[in-house]
């Protein structure tokens, strides 16, 4: 089963770091993004797929549940919060699990280890689509692309645009279609419009990717990410 891509959603920046320490901790979890507010993680979403969110509920402007209520395709929800006086409102809105601050790591596992059996019930219960390949209609055509052939992907517009070793595809869909049937651990986002093949990175150099002699830039919502991924594999003394 692949990895969970996960959301943070909180304003404070304590709260953030301690999720986010707690996600990279557990095996089966993937960082896919953190943000402050409701707002920006809602515009992240209308462009990237998640499985699990973990969200705050005291948050300016827009609250978690508030957040949550609105959002017409949801992905798996833990809200993480000081006040316990929400929990009936958050679990009448389907919630995974309901986490107090302070939260310990142990009921943070707890937590997510409900969420994983429940995406692997669903999963089972969905043909599994992920191969080694896929067929991408363009134009006039349906092309057949080996998934180890694919450099990275850039979004233009209402197009994505495939990126091989010798040629260009075009195809009319959206970056957050692909990315959902894409492998987690072979592909990442490094940027709203640019989602790479992890392996066919030749180098890092400073706020950029090099890939088949091209640069590509890492966006600040993105970078922890993407340096996540690389960390895993970085020889150390």
């Amino acid at each position: 089963m692949k990895n969970l891509r996960c959301l943070i959603v909180d304003d404070e920046p304590v709260a953030r770091k301690i999720i986010r320490e707690f996600v990279e901790k557990t095996s089966f979890l993937t960082l896919c993004g953190q943000f402050e507010d409701a707002i920006t993680a809602d515009a992240f979403l209308k462009q990237n797929q998640a499985d699990l969110m973990f969200v705050d509920i005291e948050m300016p402007e827009v609250s978690g549940l508030e957040f949550v209520k609105l959002l017409p395709v949801k992905p798996m929800v833990i809200i993480t919060t000081a006040f316990p006086e929400y929990a009936l409102e958050g679990y009448e809105l389907d919630i995974i699990d309901y986490l107090l601050k302070p939260i310990a790591y142990n009921r943070f596992v707890k937590a997510v280890q409900k969420a994983k059996e429940y995406h692997d019930l669903k999963d089972m219960a969905s043909p599994n689509l992920l191969s080694s390949y896929i067929f991408v209609r363009c134009e006039r055509r349906i092309e057949k692309v080996e998934l180890n052939e694919i450099f990275y992907i850039e979004s233009v517009g209402n197009y994505i645009n495939i990126y091989l070793e010798d040629r260009k595809l075009s195809a009319y869909l959206t970056m957050r279609s692909l990315e959902s049937q894409l492998p987690l651990n072979e592909f990442v986002k490094i940027h709203q419009s640019f989602l790479v093949s992890f392996s066919k990175i030749s180098s890092i150099e400073g706020n950029h990717v090099k890939i088949n002699n091209k640069l590509l830039p890492i966006s600040r919502n993105y970078r922890d990410v993407v340096m996540n991924l690389v960390e895993q594999r970085l020889l150390k003394r």
